[in-house]
């Protein structure tokens, strides 16, 4: 069911894309599909941006009723439900798109970790031409064949910048909750650094055709969360957004 639903369709949208694209470049072809792919997604990645956004925010509160009812799981359970109905905000909000997306995700790496040989172009629909053979070398000195480290720093640095951009700025509290605002920012400053490096290390170790998707899709998603998170903060959008609920 996997493979049919999920591996084949986008094994024959790359195909596609591949044979139409003049010159046949398999590095643009990955870039068109994952554009077509992050439109797709586009409703549940911008779900799952704000989501984490707000639940970042509102993480050294969440410290602070785990800390005052740690000794009675039953009370934390119940003043974190009022906590996050009080700010309005779902704490599967962020989970549920993932969940969603990630039988994309596991068929797309499928098809880059697999390539492009005989059995996998087996699976190619009877009505899209297929190529026999896949012509790896990408911009006219690519090998996507191939790993590639430079596509690999590229794909952590974009990490990075994704990553950075979601952490709130550090604002100077006093009072009881500032050991829990300190709490929250070091665990948001090593996921900062954490994933880059999980990127880094994951792409340096697949193709670079893999490593080309990761990059592609990370600044997709970094420059979507860029736009969602200044629609968010802008106090017009919030006026707006005001007066038709009203």
């Amino acid at each position: 069911m996997f493979e049919t639903l999920f591996y084949q369709p986008i094994l024959n949208l790359l195909i596609w894309l591949y044979d139409v694209i003049p010159g046949q470049d398999l590095g643009i072809a990955i870039i068109l599909l994952t554009i077509i792919i992050k439109i797709l997604l586009y409703s549940l990645n911008s779900k799952q941006i704000k989501s984490q956004k707000e639940l970042q925010e509102l993480q050294p509160k969440i410290e602070e009723v785990k800390n005052k009812y740690k000794d009675s799981k039953e009370e934390m359970g119940k003043k974190m439900m009022e906590l996050y109905k009080e700010h309005k905000v779902n704490p599967f909000g962020s989970c549920l798109p993932l969940l969603i997306q990630m039988p994309f995700l596991f068929a797309l790496f499928r098809v880059f970790r697999d390539g492009f040989e005989d059995g996998a172009l087996k699976l190619i629909y009877p009505f899209i031409h297929n190529p026999e053979t896949i012509n790896y070398i990408s911009f006219g000195f690519l090998d996507l064949s191939k790993k590639n480290i430079y596509i690999a720093i590229l794909a952590a640095l974009a990490q990075f910048w994704q990553a950075k951009m979601m952490m709130s700025k550090k604002t100077e509290v006093k009072g009881s909750d500032s050991k829990n605002e300190d709490m929250a920012a070091i665990m948001n400053k090593q996921m900062v650094y954490f994933m880059p490096v999980m990127t880094f290390f994951m792409a340096s170790s697949f193709s670079a055709g893999l490593a080309l998707y990761w990059l592609v899709t990370t600044l997709l998603s970094a420059f979507q969360q860029l736009y969602i998170l200044k629609k968010k903060n802008n106090p017009k959008s919030k006026i707006i957004e005001g007066e038709l609920i009203s």
